[in-house]
């Protein structure tokens, strides 16, 4: 997928007990990239050249997806708690001279965005989410909508192995059926892309690792919210969400992040959830509006 990533370094980043791959390209501010569920890095092959442009771009895999690590889980689910994702990525940007940056995240890269903003407020300088609002919204807001639309959140919750068997058995057949029912189609991505999402998420110790990511969304995760709920985010947020999508049917986005964050901007983009894949110039232009060239 080189040839996606123009000019961009392929490294795998000792980072504490996992191992996070990613592509590193571009110069100027530092600027990390965080994809989501059932994807990896690849997600941003898009846009992430045109940033590189004004920024040294960061697109990293999420541990237990793509090629990153996917250590054993524990009891609580902490090793895939968002709090523990946050770190690893932390500590990527630190082992690449970033004390200080800014970053874009879309769904599970976007919750672990929001964790980084309140476990980390000295390391983030700006913040954006895609397509998402607090996990702790989701449930506590949960009705027949939500969970007919947000079924995987119950689904991939479950205990082991029920979820590892079922995906398992047909992780082709589940993983186009994600693609297309939260994108508008598949006309959005290439053939080789869908294929690297495919040898990725065919891992069956990916499929294990992200079902953990999920049961951490619905325990530990609530956990640490709940603790830190009197906590804002402090650096400016924007959020941005597929006006095709549920997020747009559901919640009203800015109202509800900004009961987390005290600077709030965002619109609606015309597309399903996969922004910058089905609508990279637009989401482009709203990134390129909000971040700063800046290091202050």
């Amino acid at each position: 997928m080189s040839e996606l990533f123009p000019g961009f370094e392929r490294r795998v980043i000792a980072a504490g007990e996992c191992p996070i791959a990613a592509r590193i390209g571009g110069s100027g501010p530092p600027l990390l990239l965080l994809h989501g569920y059932p994807e990896s890095h690849l997600m941003w092959h898009k846009i992430a050249p045109r940033l590189a442009e004004r920024f040294t771009v960061v697109a990293a895999d999420l541990r237990g997806y793509g090629d990153s690590g996917k250590p054993p889980s524990d009891p609580e689910h902490r090793a895939y708690s968002k709090r523990a994702m946050a770190a690893d990525q932390v500590a990527v940007m630190e082992q690449l001279g970033h004390e200080r940056f800014q970053v874009v995240g879309h769904d599970r890269g976007a919750r672990v965005t929001h964790r980084m903003c309140l476990d980390w407020p000295d390391r983030v300088q700006r913040a954006a989410v895609l397509d998402i609002v607090p996990t702790s919204h989701v449930f506590e807001s949960a009705d027949q909508r939500i969970a007919r639309r947000y079924y995987h959140w119950f689904f991939l919750s479950q205990p082991a192995p029920l979820p590892e068997r079922l995906i398992g058995n047909e992780p082709e057949f589940y993983l186009d059926t994600k693609l297309a029912s939260w994108g508008q189609g598949t006309a959005w991505m290439p053939a080789a892309v869908r294929a690297e999402y495919l040898r990725c998420f065919a891992d069956p110790e990916t499929i294990r690792a992200t079902c953990e990511d999920y049961r951490a969304g619905a325990t530990i995760d609530l956990a640490d919210h709940a603790a830190d709920r009197d906590q804002r985010i402090r650096c400016p947020l924007l959020v941005l969400w597929g006006a095709r999508a549920v997020v747009h049917e559901l919640y009203d986005a800015l109202a509800v992040w900004r009961e987390w964050a005290d600077d709030v901007a965002g619109e609606p983009v015309d597309c399903g959830h996969y922004l910058p894949e089905e609508a990279p110039d637009e989401t482009l232009r709203a990134l390129s509006g909000f971040l700063s060239e800046s290091s202050d």
